[in-house]
């Protein structure tokens, strides 16, 4: 595999190790099993490729994409605290909502951005090629978020989240209030997830409608192996692991895909995602197998 394809791997998986930061807050400290992500990805890439197109800075676009992923994820958990529907069921109507409304926001199934500014080259130094730069400025973006949301897990209000999800009964018994909690918690992991559509659309040169499928997947996939590979209760570790998962999954996935020996094509994406995932599923139970037999 060519280096040009391995800075391409890293800085697609750089990308969705913030989609994996996002799921890490639903399914891990919330417990809430979230599948808006598939349609809050692609409404970041549609809010900031229609705002860039329309003559907007890259970083007011940015901006506006995070936030609208965050209220994607407040409607969801709106529905789930408020309207009492299931979780599963409320984050399955969101995504199926937001389809629309991604094609309402583009004006139809895709919106290019050829010769547009973007974050990346308006930040690019000179004589420093892009392939380089693009990797190494999501490299910054995504400890700068894993840094922030350490710390922000850290507080008051982040433990109040972690404890909603552990136990909301005991969290209530506690005084804290879990519907806010909820609200709080999907609205951040959905906007990091609408940060991620907004800088995968930059990177591609545009938004498509189709961009979000599986994504939710792919993100799952990504806290998946990066707990087989570093597994650990804490926090900071947890998100480094996720990371790490996310940029190692996207290394198989570029290295299956591009192994001529194996006869993979690009159809068989999929294929490869649900192998990955279920050889990071078995490691764990090989792990405690091992040990128990060792003891």
């Amino acid at each position: 595999m060519s280096l040009f394809s391995l800075l391409g791997a890293l800085e697609i998986g750089l990308i969705f190790s913030l989609v994996a930061l996002g799921v890490l807050i639903s399914f891990r400290l919330l417990r809430f099993p979230d599948l808006t992500v598939d349609g809050s990805f692609p409404l970041g890439g549609a809010v900031c490729a229609v705002l860039i197109a329309g003559g907007y800075s890259p970083f007011v676009a940015t901006l506006a994409a995070t936030l609208a992923g965050a209220v994607a994820g407040l409607i969801t958990g709106w529905l789930n605290v408020r309207l009492k529907i299931m979780d599963l069921l409320a984050s399955i109507l969101m995504m199926i909502a937001l389809y629309s409304v991604n094609l309402r926001i583009m004006g139809g199934p895709n919106v290019p951005l050829i010769n547009d500014p973007t974050v990346f080259n308006m930040l690019q130094p000179a004589g420093l090629d892009d392939y380089w730069w693009r990797p190494l400025l999501l490299l910054l973006i995504v400890m700068a978020a894993k840094l922030a949301m350490d710390w922000f897990f850290s507080t008051e209000r982040g433990l109040a989240i972690r404890a909603t999800g552990s136990n909301a009964r005991m969290a209530r018994a506690q005084g804290i209030h879990t519907g806010a909690m909820v609200l709080l918690g999907m609205a951040i992991s959905n906007g990091l997830v609408g940060l991620a559509g907004a800088l995968f659309a930059q990177t591609q040169g545009g938004s498509d409608i189709s961009m979000g499928i599986g994504t939710i997947v792919i993100g799952l996939a990504a806290v998946i192996v990066g707990e087989s590979i570093l597994p650990s209760r804490r926090l900071v570790w947890a998100t480094l692991a996720v990371i790490l998962g996310a940029i190692v999954y996207r290394f198989f996935i570029a290295l299956a895909l591009n192994s001529d020996f194996i006869g993979l094509k690009a159809q068989d994406l999929n294929l490869v995602t649900a192998v990955l995932v279920t050889i990071a599923l078995v490691i764990p139970q090989l792990r405690r197998k091992l040990a128990a037999r060792g003891r």
